[in-house]
């Protein structure tokens, strides 16, 4: 099982201030997913902005089986930091690799 970047994750304490900066600096849009985050449109690859207090980015990547993923994940050494979670439009779970890097792995919802 291979698994590819999908998706990233920028996190802001000021959501509204990091919003209009990407739509200014790099010509984005954006859909809203209540007040906390924002879904990047436009961007080459997807992505979001969660209101959070943190400031690294997270890298997501996507599997067809998520359990697979998490056992792989797992026996690698990585520290789970985000129990599986159902999400609109899929599941994921979060993780740090033993370099310290945050990444989670998602797949789509069924059906």
């Amino acid at each position: 099982m291979k698994l590819e970047i999908d998706y990233v994750e920028f996190y802001a304490a000021d959501l509204e201030a990091e919003q209009a900066f990407q739509a200014k600096a790099f010509g984005w849009d954006f859909m809203d997913y209540g007040p906390d985050y924002r879904d990047i449109q436009g961007a080459g690859i997807g992505g979001g902005i969660e209101r959070a207090a943190h400031a690294s980015p997270l890298i997501v990547l996507c599997a067809d089986d998520l359990d697979a993923a998490l056992a792989r994940v797992r026996a690698a050494g990585a520290e789970i930091t985000r129990a599986p979670f159902d999400f609109p439009g899929g599941r994921r779970f979060e993780f740090r690799s033993p370099g310290g890097t945050a990444m989670a792995v998602w797949t789509k919802a069924n059906g």
